[in-house]
């Protein structure tokens, strides 16, 4: 009779194993700790002064923040369950936010307007390392379209409740923001008229196209052809292009100037972006009607259906998904790229960007570059639900 030992690694239980993507995240989050949490400057425009972690705060912030991340990187260490996983990223990412706001607190001197205190590098690294972790979780989790939603919406909610609280009123970019907010929410209007109207034009112009494209093969090649030599124009040199054709067409076209056209500001800008946009909404089209199953086309057939009611009630429907795809891709791209609009007097966000940048004033950047950010992000998950939920709807038609 042979007996047969245990091993060790049988009598572990499967959570303290160690999580592969965990060892990154914590040893992203203990890199974290080499460097600078806060910076502290003289006023808006010099370098600073790094702070690290301790000496950024009082000692009892401190130590729940250290306690915090320690729970943190245990959680990405360990195979634990994705919930707790998820629960630790968002639970610790709060502290490390009220933190920030509190090390501001401490940090500036009474009385004094110039000074500024702004997150540094190991800040960020730190965000970056726990937002890692939820994002795993998440995707772990595989997660319903609305719930993910939800989680949006409820993330929007406390960032908003932070800075309603006032906890980060001490900080640089909130301090830009209070100089600057008329300007803020004009530029934001601008940002999101920039950005969804492009889209908005370049969805009517490219799904009829793309549905040319699908019946006539002839014309998708040409087509599809010009509209990549488009694509692989510099924005900045597209941008520039655009100036003077539209500066002869608002001095020589009747109206034309009556009606915003010139050579700068934003009529460039969405003509420009529409260009951009035509590529992936045009591309993404025919790619989804020839996607659509051959016996689903041969039944409406045989039901009798006209080519354009085939279209309108059978192809398009189960292409949408992809066609909806091809808009999340250019309504995230535009987002970003309607940052660059601001060179040529386009407005958005960009403004700041490169106000910041002339003035070497990081804090301006980021008031134009974290909204600009956010909401990429936003666009990119609600869109992303939004899909999943039409593709659900194909699949039961």
């Amino acid at each position: 009779m042979s007996v047969t030992s245990a091993s060790p690694s049988h009598d572990r239980p499967h959570w303290l194993a160690l999580d592969r993507l965990g060892v990154l995240i914590t040893l992203i989050l203990l890199s974290s700790f080499l460097l600078p949490f806060a910076l502290f400057r003289a006023n808006r425009i010099l370098l600073g002064d790094g702070l690290p972690l301790l000496a950024s705060m009082q000692p009892v912030a401190a130590s729940v923040l250290l306690l915090a991340l320690a729970f943190g990187v245990g959680a990405a260490l360990l195979r634990l369950p994705a919930l707790i996983k998820l629960a630790a990223g968002f639970g610790v990412l709060t502290i490390l936010f009220i933190a920030m706001g509190l090390s501001a607190e401490t940090l500036m001197p009474a009385d004094n307007n110039y000074a500024r205190v702004s997150p540094a590098a190991g800040f960020w690294v730190l965000v970056f390392g726990l937002a890692l972790l939820v994002t795993d979780a998440l995707t772990r989790l595989r997660l319903g379209p609305w719930t993910r939603i939800g989680i949006l919406l409820g993330v929007c909610g406390a960032f908003w409740a932070l800075l309603w609280s006032g906890l980060w009123n001490e900080l640089s970019i909130l301090k830009e923001y209070a100089n600057r907010a008329p300007a803020f929410w004009n530029e934001a209007r601008t940002h999101l008229l920039l950005a969804f109207g492009s889209v908005a034009i370049a969805a009517i112009v490219g799904i009829p196209l793309g549905i040319l494209c699908y019946r006539v093969r002839p014309v998708r090649a040409a087509l599809l052809n010009i509209l990549n030599i488009v694509q692989t124009i510099p924005s900045i040199a597209l941008f520039g292009l655009l100036i003077a054709p539209l500066a002869w067409v608002a001095a020589n076209v009747p109206g034309a100037k009556a009606s915003g056209i010139s050579g700068i500001g934003v009529a460039p800008a969405v003509v420009a972006l529409f260009a951009y946009s035509l590529l992936p909404i045009v591309s993404n089209t025919v790619v989804g009607l020839l996607g659509v199953s051959a016996p689903a086309v041969d039944a409406a057939r045989g039901m009798g259906m006209t080519w354009l009611q085939r279209l309108v009630q059978v192809e398009l429907p189960l292409a949408f998904p992809v066609i909806l795809t091809g808009i999340r891709i250019v309504l995230v791209q535009n987002i970003g790229l309607t940052t660059i609009a601001a060179l040529i007097g386009g407005g958005g966000f960009g403004v700041f960007v490169f106000q910041g940048i002339g003035q070497t004033a990081m804090d301006l950047v980021l008031l134009g570059a974290v909204p600009t950010v956010v909401l990429a992000f936003a666009a990119a998950v609600v869109l992303d639900a939004f899909v999943e939920l039409t593709s659900r709807g194909g699949r039961r038609a």
